[in-house]
């Protein structure tokens, strides 16, 4: 009988152990429900919402993140004329994870190349940094009595659909006029035909418009210099833009620069390009290939191009800003490799250049009147060569000074360069 009253008496006292806990769990006098309320909801709100909500930032943005504390092209501080060739080989190919930011307002026009097909591949991933792109497909050619627009071979619709799924940039392929100038000019029948023949191609293939080139080929063939040929050639270009744009769809013409410091018969001039405005939407101008095999130098020196866009555009500070916009300015993104000494040479592009760094590991020199890099070597036969290949520095100042100007830029071609260089778009 002892032992179980002991049990009841531990039981007891362990209920009445609960029982005071419970008690103590209540509000003590002087400590009112509403203090204790507003130490939950202190801790709630300064806490545990800011824990989890940084949280669920960083799973939803994780991108963004690691995009943000990514140190941009400048803040790398390989933007420079004393650049040192290692520096190339170890940072060319280090583009940032950000693919889509943009730096330049103005329109901006890559070309891309068939036999290049790096190209297809940085249209995709820099999709966002354009606002054209122009596959290099067609070519308009003379047919018996007839036109023939041939290049639809070239067309790759899935590559199309990926980079509409990725991007905003318009498609424009390349249409060369390659047919035989006085037929196609003379004869209405003849430019209705190939108006007929670009237009109803968009619309089959669902293109935004095209880029035509064709200035330059009429002024290989003298028709320029006969005035009522050059009027009858401005106003196809004209008719051509005008019947894209009742489709809705988009114009740009390429145009070359002058070959003087003044305008002759045969270059496009300020007049011209009043006289097409509103016809086009862009002129792709090739402010490159200023130097060759027979005259080596920069590919297109600074001076150069001021003097270029003088002729076309007036002074700077007192530019039609409308215009201006429509002038896209031409950049290149392959190099010129000169032997000096006869030899080989010719055109590089980026893989070339990045060969010739590796192996002959040469000093960079800056000339600062072109604006451009260049570097000397001397081949297996020891021929010495001078390259120059654009390096950020160059094409930022090309950037920069298109950005002063108001103007566009258009790329040939974006399969040519480094990776990096499209970090400055």
């Amino acid at each position: 009988m002892a032992r179980r009253r002991e049990k009841r008496s531990s039981a007891t006292e362990s209920s009445e152990r609960r029982h005071n806990r419970r008690d103590e769990s209540k509000p003590r006098d002087g400590e009112p429900d509403s203090d204790r309320k507003l130490i939950t909801i202190f801790v709630v709100f300064f806490f545990v919402i800011p824990a989890v909500s940084m949280a669920v930032y960083k799973v939803k943005f994780a991108d963004r993140v690691i995009i943000e504390t990514e140190p941009s092209i400048r803040q790398k501080g390989i933007i420079k004329t004393d650049i040192h060739f290692q520096e190339i080989l170890t940072e060319h190919s280090k583009a940032s994870e950000n693919s889509s930011a943009r730096h330049y307002d103005c329109p901006v026009l890559a070309y891309i190349t068939p036999w290049n097909s790096k190209g297809y591949d940085m249209a995709k991933i820099y999709n966002s940094k354009f606002t054209h792109l122009s596959p290099v497909w067609y070519d308009l050619k003379s047919q018996g009595n007839g036109l023939v627009l041939e290049g639809r071979h070239n067309a790759d619709k899935g590559w199309i659909q990926e980079l509409r799924s990725r991007g905003n940039a318009m498609i424009l392929p390349r249409v060369v006029l390659e047919a035989v100038p006085e037929e196609l000019l003379k004869k209405k029948k003849l430019r209705a035909k190939a108006i007929s023949l670009i237009v109803t191609e968009c619309k089959e293939m669902e293109y935004d418009g095209i880029v035509l080139e064709s200035w330059s080929r009429w002024a290989g063939y003298g028709v320029l210099h006969d005035p009522d040929m050059r009027k009858m050639a401005l106003q196809f270009v004209k008719q051509l833009g005008d019947a894209l744009h009742e489709q809705h769809m988009q114009f740009m013409y390429v145009i070359g620069p002058p070959r003087s410091d003044t305008l002759q018969m045969y270059d496009f001039g300020p007049e011209d390009l009043q006289f097409l405005k509103d016809s086009v939407d862009g002129f792709s101008l090739m402010t490159y290939d200023f130097s060759n095999a027979q005259n080596p130098g920069p590919n297109a020196p600074l001076k150069w191009i001021d003097l270029t866009l003088k002729l076309l555009l007036g002074s700077s500070n007192n530019v039609d800003s409308t215009l201006a916009r429509k002038v896209l300015l031409g950049i290149n993104f392959y190099g010129n490799d000169f032997a000096i000494s006869g030899g080989d040479g010719g055109t590089i592009i980026g893989r070339d250049y990045l060969a010739l760094l590796q192996k002959h590991k040469p000093a960079l020199h800056w000339d600062k009147e072109s604006g451009e890099h260049i570097i000397m070597y001397r081949d297996d036969k020891n021929i010495k060569h001078a390259v120059f290949y654009p390096t950020l520095m160059s094409i930022l100042l090309r950037l920069e000074n298109a950005r002063l100007w108001g103007i566009g830029i258009s790329i040939w071609e974006i399969g040519q360069g480094l990776d990096y260089f499209f970090d400055l778009l």
